[in-house]
């Protein structure tokens, strides 16, 4: 809302000031124009004793459309009350001259001729000026002619003013203030052309406080033309004439006086000739002329207008007395306005009473006498609504109304109802618009001015209308601000009615005023989620911004529209980024060799950008399927990639012996948001780098991008020279990089998109990827591509364009993660750098390709299964050190360190079997065939890590381009289902590198595993003491099921050999096989063999192995591949037991005591068993024969061992069905339990099974014994006990005879007897030492009886009987006593 520097009241008093005329004779005229300057140009700055600022644009077009409206005859206000004649004191004749503008004021006043200008009354008071040239001289001459004036016209009517002070042809040193400019700016914003003054000069005077000209001078046309209204600052020249409202009067004057009109530059000084003498001249001249002239003569004319209608109407009518009738409530009843007939066409003649009392109320006004001016106002109404003069009536409110505000001390409210009355009179009867343009502004500055500004906007908005678009956005835009400065602000109402009032300025031609609405009104909705209002007032800000040629703001205008998430229809949003593309178009052709504009179109997602290093992944040949490694089309797993990172940084710590180097930088061969991009990538040189754009269009057209590519940067570096060269940077140059260009790239409608973009390193350095560079443009509407239905996406090479396209780019600019390591960091917002986009391109390295041949992709569990891996060098450097390293090593081998173990290929025997087998005689079956290996011979030593695996290249070195191809082994994991193996091959280069070490090739094998064999076995001492005395011996005993359902077509099982490998011990025989020699096992089907194990001369860190076979074919156990995973995964086996016992291990400082060490260690046995087998497998009627084979790893005497992992073993010997209903019944969470490890100390005494096997007792008797009772009453039988010291160190035992079984089961079944001689021994048996005791036992009669009564206690000689503990067999040893 336009902030007036003015009152309320000052605006109305300075709207409406008596006018004066100007007539002025050639001469004088002459002599004001030495200063660019008309006679009532001159004196206009003068006519106010206050000096203001420029007001705002809209307070400066209400007052020129205040001042511009012409006379009327309904009112006085516009008349003019006197003239001023000015002549020149240079003429030959002056009073002559004065004569002659007398006589032709008095002619333009009463001739009928003219119609225009209008005046107050017949005897128009007549001021005489003499203007004198001072810098002319002769002054003595004008000080005659002023006398001369003073005796005819009197002192009070006459005045000499004094001018031109100062030489034109003087210099400018002397700064003089120029108070013209002000007032001469508002008449030429719209006109540059200032036109002379002709004899009509008009000056506006109020009175000796405020005093203010009117500039009408200049709407008057040459050449008898009819006076055309002064311009509004906003109205446009192809605006309907309006003269017509103004009750179709034509105002004319003559031309006989006119000059040539004049063209003056707004740049042109005004009143050079004056000094600061002659400023205050003029303002000397207003006074005298206001004090001394006009006001008397208002005040005369005042009085004598109130003696007419004393004497026409009579006293009773006078205004002094009918004042109390007016406000005694003796009022005339008023008629509505729908009521009232349309009389606007009646007129009054000038001497009618009604319209005297008019005159005399617009007198009053003029001077100030509001209340005196209420009063006429008042009457005058009553009289013309009687007359149902509608026009008059309205013009009386309207000013009855501001009479009553301005009356001083507010002695009645404002009548609002008379001004809603008027406009409504103006507008609905009387047609004209002009007047009730000035009601609406008065009344709703009044009410403004009493904060009623709900009132004052439904006013504005009130007479809005279609014929005239400027005067409704002046109202408009007025209202919305009377709607922000409500006490509440009604901020919508603001921003709608903004908008309004911008679109009806856009009607009017004023684009300027309608960006400014818009702009304003944008402030409001922007942020709200009012998408369709933002889209709608974006375009029209970057059609009128276009229009206006701020090319930037149409570009920035448009732009948003794009780049919100917008509702519009495909039709509406393809018409808007057309609009953009040609604004766009039109702002890079004014600066063709500028950089590259930001394309706000289409969305990149930052942060999904992939960067990938290397050659894109060669399909698969044939039976050839090529390493995984990685790629752009595989997601990415966090778990994952951290199993990668342990797997290469295992391998590297095995090539420096044990260490992880500290500039180790883990190879990362695909970049993304999740993985660690602190450090600069490395690339190498000659590899391409390709990076994945996520390209998302949120509109629903499609766009085409042309031309695609990436924006970079480059500094070539020579990484291989002990120092680096001097950095060059270039912007471009294909000798350096070269880009890879996407000639056509679509993206549908609101569609998610990558583009890979390529970029071919040729030279070593630093690269920056900055961003993209492309063409955006559309495609044709695809309803017209040959009836293709628009919702098919459209396929690229069959586009058919619409011409219109830019060339621009978006930067790539990621954030990095933030930082939340020190307080600081966690305490503000930071973030670290992400140099995905800035690899290092590193100097030429080796290249491997790994190809596998005949790789199985579905494996019976422990299934062997040969296939070959190809290795390529497509490089042009040897690699060399080639590795590889799994989790999984027990999965694969390349075989042993030497040729002798590993067979040949591709059979090695009958049925191509994978193993290294000979044929046996019959003599040798269920017999153990022995062989010894090392575990160094399968790359196992002491010290190394068994998941990193050396590949056997010869010579060690793969050359460029050489491939090789070796056998590779595979074992079927032990568990079911899918498992995903990770292979990384790791290699070098023959010349080392500075930044690149190393490479890696990652393979990811997947792999299906079903059912197959299910292996639990136990072992157990022998009590039978053999072999010279020796006890070692054991039995083993092997449970054998089969628990495949056939699913994989496999018809039965055939155990074909079962092995024993350890230091210790080996399988010497198998005990009570049946005759057939072929195990086989059918589905479901379970058996069990026993093997008697005996221990074998230690052979230092070699393995024994023992094989006992069921067939005619020896598999060798000691040789590849069966050693191999033998020896994998009895590692992983320790592996395993070695993390478990860490659970427990307490502080460094507890160990086990020596001698609950050897204690410990009788229990203990060092003896594992693996199981091979034949699988008959019917397969699209034919039939294969699949071998593998199981391990069992036994550990301790007496605890059952499985061949599967322990929570997959518990299903099996439940069963499925209640190991799902186990499994269904386990609780979701389970209440943790805390310990502290430093706490927890090992056992401190042995547990009663480690102390049962310290001593292994045996007794020896005869099974029954015949005895003659009646002969001899007691019985006795010899009996031998045999104790064996399986420990390593000296056992002092004791053996107690005395024990009674006191279980009345046991007597019950078995009758009690006695131990004659001597019952308690105590012997000291030495290391392995077996000592035989000879004992008898006495019987009474008859029955079966247990000798196995006795006590036997043991401990360690060199200890005390803390450990001590009973050692008595729990074996029963029954005899029968049979009589004679």
């Amino acid at each position: 809302m336009a902030q007036c520097v003015q009152s309320v009241q000052e605006f109305i008093q300075d709207s409406f000031v008596p006018l004066v005329a100007a007539l002025c004779s050639e001469e004088a005229e002459r002599l004001t124009r030495k200063n660019n300057l008309g006679f009532s140009e001159l004196v206009k700055p003068f006519c106010r004793l206050t000096s203001e600022a420029t007001t705002p644009w809209f307070e400066s077009y209400r007052e020129s459309f205040l001042q511009s409206m012409p006379a009327s005859d309904h009112e006085f206000l516009n008349h003019y009350v006197a003239c001023m004649l000015v002549v020149s004191s240079g003429e030959p004749e002056p009073v002559e001259q004065f004569l002659k503008l007398s006589q032709e004021q008095h002619r333009i006043q009463h001739s009928s001729e003219y119609a225009y200008p209008k005046w107050f009354i017949p005897n128009t008071l007549k001021y005489y000026v003499l203007l004198h040239d001072v810098s002319a001289g002769e002054e003595q001459r004008a000080d005659t002619v002023y006398e001369e004036m003073k005796q005819r016209y009197g002192t009070q009517g006459c005045y000499l003013l004094k001018i031109n002070s100062r030489g034109s042809n003087r210099g400018a040193d002397e700064q003089i203030p120029d108070p013209w400019s002000q007032y001469l700016q508002k008449n030429s914003i719209q006109n540059q052309e200032s036109y002379d003054d002709g004899p009509y000069t008009v000056i506006s005077n109020k009175n000796a406080d405020h005093l203010i000209s009117d500039g009408l001078d200049n709407d008057i046309q040459v050449d008898g033309l009819s006076n055309n209204f002064k311009a509004h600052p906003l109205q446009l020249d192809h605006l309907s004439d309006t003269s017509s409202s103004f009750d179709g009067t034509d105002y004319i004057k003559t031309t006989s006086s006119l000059h040539e009109s004049k063209k003056t530059s707004s740049g042109t000084p005004h009143g050079a000739c004056l000094t600061l003498t002659d400023h205050d001249r003029i303002r000397q001249f207003i006074q005298e002329f206001t004090f001394r002239g006009l006001l008397p003569h208002i005040e005369k004319t005042i009085r004598q207008l109130n003696d007419q209608l004393i004497s026409r109407k009579g006293l009773s009518r006078s205004l002094f007395s009918a004042t109390k009738k007016w406000f005694s409530g003796s009022k005339v009843p008023e008629k509505s306005i729908n009521e009232l007939k349309n009389t606007s066409g009646l007129l009054y003649p000038p001497e009618a009473p009604e319209l005297q009392i008019r005159k005399m109320a617009d007198l009053c006004f003029l001077v100030q006498h509001y209340e005196l001016a209420y009063s006429c106002y008042h009457t005058a109404k009553k009289d013309f609504l009687n007359d149902q003069a509608m026009l008059y009536a309205a013009g009386a409110l309207e000013m009855a109304a501001v009479s009553a505000f301005l009356q001083p001390g507010a002695p009645r409210p404002y009548p609002a109802h008379y001004m809603d009355t008027a406009i409504q009179t103006y507008r609905d009867i009387c047609k004209n618009m002009v007047l009730a343009e000035r009601c609406v502004l008065l009344s709703a500055e009044i009410l403004k001015s009493q904060s009623k500004y709900s009132d004052a906007a439904a006013l504005l908005i009130r007479l809005t209308s279609e014929d005239s678009d400027l005067r409704s956005a002046l109202l408009l835009e007025q209202a919305a601000h009377c709607f922000m400065n409500m006490k509440s602000p009604m901020v919508r109402k603001f921003a709608f009615h903004m908008i309004l009032a911008g679109h009806r300025y856009s009607k009017a031609g004023q684009k300027k005023h309608a960006l400014r609405c818009y702009c304003q009104a944008m402030q409001v909705y922007k942020g709200k989620g009012w998408s369709l209002a933002e889209d709608h007032i974006n375009f029209t800000i970057g059609r009128q911004s276009f229009t206006l040629c701020q090319l930037d703001n149409a570009v920035s205008a448009f732009r948003h529209i794009l780049i919100n998430d917008s509702k519009q229809p495909a039709a509406q949003q393809g018409t808007f980024l057309r609009e953009y593309l040609y604004v766009y178009k039109n702002v890079t052709q004014l600066s063709p060799d500028g950089p590259l504009p930001q394309l706000p179109l289409p969305y990149i997602n930052n942060s999904a950008t992939r960067v990938f290093f290397g050659h894109d992944r060669r399909p698969a040949e044939g039976e050839k399927q090529a390493a995984t490694h990685i790629s752009l089309d595989q997601e990415y797993d966090c778990e994952s990639s951290h199993q990668w990172k342990e797997l290469e940084e295992q391998v590297v710590a095995v090539v420096n012996k044990g260490i992880i180097p500290s500039n180790f930088q883990p190879t990362q061969y695909c970049l993304n948001s999740y993985s660690d991009n602190s450090k600069f990538p490395l690339a190498v040189v000659e590899e391409p780098v390709t990076v994945e754009v996520a390209f998302r269009n949120p509109l629903k057209v499609p766009l085409l991008l042309t031309d695609l590519s990436l924006l970079w940067k480059f500094q070539p570096k020579d990484f291989s020279a002990k120092h680096n060269g001097a950095t060059k940077e270039l912007a471009c140059g294909n000798d350096m990089i070269g880009a890879e260009v996407i000639a056509e790239f679509l993206i549908n409608s609101e569609e998610t998109k990558m583009a890979r973009l390529k970029l071919f390193p040729h030279q070593t350095g630093e690269l920056h990827i900055l961003g993209v560079v492309y063409n955006l443009g559309t495609i044709q509407d695809t309803m017209m591509l040959d009836g293709i239905d628009p919702s098919i996406g459209l396929q690229a090479g069959k586009l058919v364009y619409n011409g219109m396209s830019v060339r621009g780019r978006q930067d790539l600019e990621i954030q990095g993660p933030r930082l939340n390591n020190t307080k600081e960091e966690k305490t503000s917002i930071k973030y670290g750098p992400d140099r995905r986009l800035d690899p290092i391109i590193t100097e030429e390295m080796p290249l491997l390709e790994v190809f596998f041949i005949n790789f199985p992709t579905g494996l019976l569990c422990g299934e062997i299964r040969k296939a070959y891996v190809e290795f390529v060098n497509v490089s042009k450097c040897p690699l060399t050190a080639l590795k590889v390293v799994s989790k999984h090593p027990e999965f694969f081998t390349f075989g042993g360190n030497t040729a002798v173990l590993t067979p040949l290929s591709p059979s090695a025997s009958e049925n191509c079997s994978a193993y290294k087998t000979v044929v046996t005689d019959s003599t040798s079956v269920c017999t153990g065939l022995m062989s010894s290996a090392s575990s160094v011979n399968f790359g196992l030593g002491t010290g190394s890590q068994p998941e990193v695996i050396h590949v056997p290249l010869p010579d060690s070195v793969l050359l460029p381009g050489a491939s090789i191809q070796l056998p590779m082994w595979l074992h079927g994991p032990d568990e079911e289902g899918v498992h995903e193996i990770n292979f990384l091959f790791y290699y070098e280069s023959i010349k080392k590198h500075s930044k690149m070490c190393h490479r890696v090739l990652r393979h990811t094998a997947v792999i299906c595993t079903s059912r197959s064999l299910n292996v639990r076995a136990t072992v157990c001492r022998s009590n039978a003491l053999e072999d010279e005395g020796k006890g070692d011996n054991m039995l083993v005993f092997v449970d054998v099921e089969n628990i495949n359902t056939s699913e994989a077509g496999v018809k039965e099982f055939h155990i074909v050999q079962v092995s024993s490998n350890s230091k210790h011990w080996k399988l010497q025989k198998a005990v009570n096989l049946s005759e057939d020699k072929d195990y086989k096992l059918a589905s479901r089907e379970r058996g069990k063999l026993c093997f008697k194990a005996v221990r074998c001369k230690n052979s230092g860190e070699n393995y024994t192995f023992a094989d006992i076979v069921f067939g005619n074919e020896q598999i060798i156990s000691s040789a590849s591949p069966c050693a191999d995973f033998f020896f994998r995964s009895l590692s992983s086996e320790l592996k395993r037991t070695h993390a478990q016992s860490n659970m427990f291990q307490g502080a460094a400082k507890q160990s086990f005591d020596e001698a609950v060490r050897l204690i410990q260690k009788c229990s203990e046995v060092d003896l594992n068993i693996v199981v091979l087998w034949k699988a008959y497998v019917v397969e699209d009627n034919k039939q294969f024969i699949l071998e593998g084979q199981h391990h069992v790893v036994l550990h301790t005497v007496g605890k059952e061992a499985f061949s599967f992992p322990q929570k997959q073993g518990f299903k099996k010997i439940l069963g499925n069905s209640d190991w799902e209903d186990l499994e269904q019944e386990s609780p979701e969470m389970v209440l943790l339990k805390f310990f502290r490890p430093e706490n927890t100390s090992l056992p401190t005494r042995p547990t009663p099974e480690q102390l049962s096997n310290l001593i292994k007792t045996s007794l020896h008797y005869p099974e029954s014994f015949n005895h003659s009772f009646h002969q001899k009453s007691l019985c006795l039988v010899p009996v031998t006990l045999l104790l064996s010291n399986c420990s390593e160190a000296d056992v002092d035992v004791i053996i107690d005879l005395r024990h009674k079984t006191t279980s009345p089961e046991a007597l019950e079944i078995h009758g009690s007897f006695t131990w004659l001689g001597q019952t308690q021994y105590k012997l000291q048996l030495k290391s392995q030492e077996v000592y035989s005791l000879q004992l008898k036992a006495c019987f009474v009669r008859t029955g079966v009886y247990n000798l196995g009564t006795h006590r036997v206690f043991a401990k360690l000689a060199d200890q005390v009987t803390l450990f001590e503990t009973s050692q008595q067999n729990s074996m029963p040893a029954l005899i029968i006593i049979s009589n004679i």
